[in-house]
């Protein structure tokens, strides 16, 4: 059918990719064995691209609750918010939420990429403007073409740029979204958010921080850049995720403006979607309650960050800007990428392979990311397994970015 058409040369790269072995994209986990270690292909390996920055997959206590909640209230809610699908677990998980933000109101979704889509494409439409940094996710981009919106991107972490093109709007900037986030998913690099905070507080807009990499990771109480920068007064919404160091899925926004409530009614991936399971939001709750009193935690996972990303750097190894539990190698070319990353893999490390487009600036990565979960023998393996690598003919290791 020629509507498949399309598609082909996505055939041809997928059987590329197969040609050096497993294939890296979509990896079968045949067995979790536990927060960081499963098994692919037959052989255990240490899982090193999960995402799970606080390692509570595996938690006791979040195992325990979404038990319970399976056993109490079934295995789903067969309807969304606005239907049949709000329990009382919905709504205690958004006063938990409010309460830990500090603020009135907070609005749980489905997912992460529902609630980032949703409140971007629903708060700004035809006649306002969206300002979004360059290399925003994936569902920041969707929820601008969902808009209607005019669209700017500035550059990636340019306060200025962003200034820049803020000042052309003029009485336009009141009708101007801005979104930026906290760690951005691929490089690992936080958001200039003082800067970006005091551009807005000059000229206007309404500011969103997605914190779906930061949340639980940055900030005194773990509530993630905003906090960390002390510019929490200044964004008007945070939306985030549950889905990484909460160790479930779903995803949520919270404001100190009281119309987020009035969102609800307003927000389609709100409306039209089943709500998150009763398992899902007790395991959740949980989850936030221990991000809030074990900082530990956090500790941990910065230790591991500092342990793998030092080392990597004194190697020699092109990384991301800053130390992050996203630690990001740049490799020069996709047949490099190809063969370090199987190569990890028969050493026992599973990363994640990250090829373009989905990278920024068209770069070849292999991404890890760090958990409080990783015990200092798994880091010590993981550097170890890096520290194996030969470049092909023709490669070069390089340096590591200032």
């Amino acid at each position: 059918m020629k509507l498949f058409e399309k598609f082909q040369p996505l055939a041809a790269t997928r059987a590329q990719l197969a040609a050096f072995g497993t294939l890296p994209i979509g990896v079968v986990t045949e067995r979790i064995v536990s927060a960081t270690e499963g098994l692919i292909e037959g052989r255990q390996v240490i899982l090193a691209g999960t995402n799970n920055y606080l390692g509570l997959t595996f938690d006791p206590e979040c195992i325990e609750a979404a038990q319970r909640a399976v056993a109490e209230q079934g295995t789903g809610t067969t309807g969304s918010r606005m239907a049949n699908g709000t329990y009382g677990g919905h709504l205690a998980l958004e006063r938990e939420l409010a309460e830990f933000y500090g603020v009135p109101s907070a609005v749980v979704f489905s997912t992460g990429f529902l609630a980032t889509m949703g409140v971007v494409s629903t708060l700004a439409g035809p006649g306002d403007t969206i300002l979004l940094d360059a290399d925003c996710h994936a569902s920041i981009y969707e929820g601008t073409r969902l808009s209607g919106a005019d669209v700017v991107r500035f550059r990636h972490n340019d306060p200025a740029d962003l200034e820049k093109r803020l000042r052309r709007l003029g009485e336009g900037a009141e009708r101007t979204l801005i979104v930026v986030e906290g760690i951005y998913s691929m490089l690992g690099d936080c958001a200039p958010l003082a800067e970006i905070a005091a551009v807005k507080r000059e000229l206007g807009g309404c500011l969103v921080v997605d914190e779906a990499h930061s949340l639980g990771v940055l900030g005194a109480t773990g509530r993630g850049l905003c906090q960390e920068g002390g510019v929490e007064d200044d964004v008007d919404l945070v939306v985030g995720t549950f889905s990484k160091s909460l160790g479930s899925v779903g995803g949520f926004c919270v404001s100190r403006h009281p119309e987020l409530d009035l969102m609800r009614y307003a927000v389609r991936s709100y409306i039209f979607t089943a709500s998150p399971a009763p398992s899902v939001i007790a395991s959740t709750r949980v989850a936030l309650r221990i991000l809030r009193e074990r900082a530990e935690l956090r500790e941990r996972l910065w230790r591991n960050v500092h342990h793998l990303y030092d080392g990597l750097a004194a190697a020699g190894f092109r990384l991301g800007p800053q130390p992050s539990p996203v630690v990001a190698v740049e490799v020069g070319s996709q047949e490099q990428a190809l063969v370090w990353w199987h190569d990890l893999l028969a050493q026992g490390v599973y990363v994640n392979l990250v090829l373009p487009p989905a990278t920024p600036s068209g770069t070849c990565l292999l991404r890890c990311s760090l958990s409080a979960a990783h015990s200092p023998e798994q880091v010590a393996a993981i550097l170890a397994a890096f520290l194996a690598l030969r470049p092909i003919a023709g490669e070069a290791r390089g340096t590591s970015v200032p």
